[in-house]
């Protein structure tokens, strides 16, 4: 196993972060039979690449280590993406859905291109969602009713939150959720950054009859602060990116359909 390029070893680091999220020196130094040192040198010219964050005793994959920036500040961060993956997820949308969208930017870019669909209804606790549907209903751009959740707004994420919110979602019966995303991983499942969002995504998962969640490639690996569902909850994933290398053989995830949007 010592014989193994530099190279290679690099990349089964990289393999192992997007499967599990993190690495352990003292594990890759046992299993490709190096030196501590060397591996820490790995992953030092890895960090400078910007394709992880080095932790005492090992790395994790590079994400907000702080909580999320502000909406406005992450508005044009990895945009292209979030407009493929908005589109992909505008054609999961049938005639007479009766769904429910979470707030993020990616959220915002599939409010965008929802056109077409008769007889909608859509609720959100995202203001700039509300006002993107709301102008496009006016404009006949879709047919159906646009609801916009009650409860505290939070104007840094441009979000509405709270217990109020949360008892407004019991009121409903929705047949599909988007439902937005910090990490996405084999272990932690769903997670974000702010504790009062991720309860009204909970909330929003409790009501309604299909789970799709919208991550661009940045949040695969990554365990955010906040646990909102386990990965087996989910029935679609929409990505930018592939299914990644190494869950193939995970059964608590059979059943998941993961939607690579080109």
């Amino acid at each position: 196993m010592n014989s193994i390029l530099p190279e290679e070893r690099k990349n089964a680091i990289l393999q192992t972060l997007e499967r599990t999220g993190k690495v352990k020196v003292i594990d890759f130094a046992e299993q490709y039979q190096v030196s501590p040192e060397t591996i820490r040198r790995d992953l030092m010219l890895l960090e400078e690449k910007g394709l992880l964050k080095r932790v005492y005793g090992g790395a994790v994959k590079k994400s907000y280590q702080n909580g999320e920036p502000p909406f406005l500040q992450r508005q044009t961060v990895n945009q292209d993406a979030k407009v493929k993956i908005g589109i992909a997820a505008a054609d999961l949308i049938a005639d007479g859905d009766t769904v429910v969208i979470d707030v993020g930017t990616t959220m915002l870019e599939f409010a965008k291109v929802l056109k077409g669909k008769q007889d909608i209804t859509i609720i959100t606790n995202s203001l700039p969602v509300s006002s993107v549907l709301t102008e496009a209903r006016l404009s006949n751009v879709f047919s159906g009713e646009v609801i916009l959740l009650g409860g505290q707004i939070n104007p840094k994420q441009q979000s509405i939150g709270g217990r109020m919110t949360e008892k407004l979602l019991q009121q409903f019966h929705i047949d599909k959720a988007f439902i937005s995303a910090g990490g996405v991983s084999i272990d932690g499942g769903i997670s974000d950054y702010d504790m009062t969002e991720s309860s009204v995504s909970q909330a929003m998962i409790e009501v309604s009859k299909q789970i799709i969640v919208l991550a661009d490639s940045t949040k695969i690996g990554v365990d955010a602060f906040c646990k909102i569902c386990p990965l087996e909850a989910v029935d679609v994933i929409v990505c930018d990116q592939s299914f990644p290398k190494g869950w193939e053989n995970d059964l608590n995830i059979k059943g998941l359909n993961w939607v690579t949007a080109e």
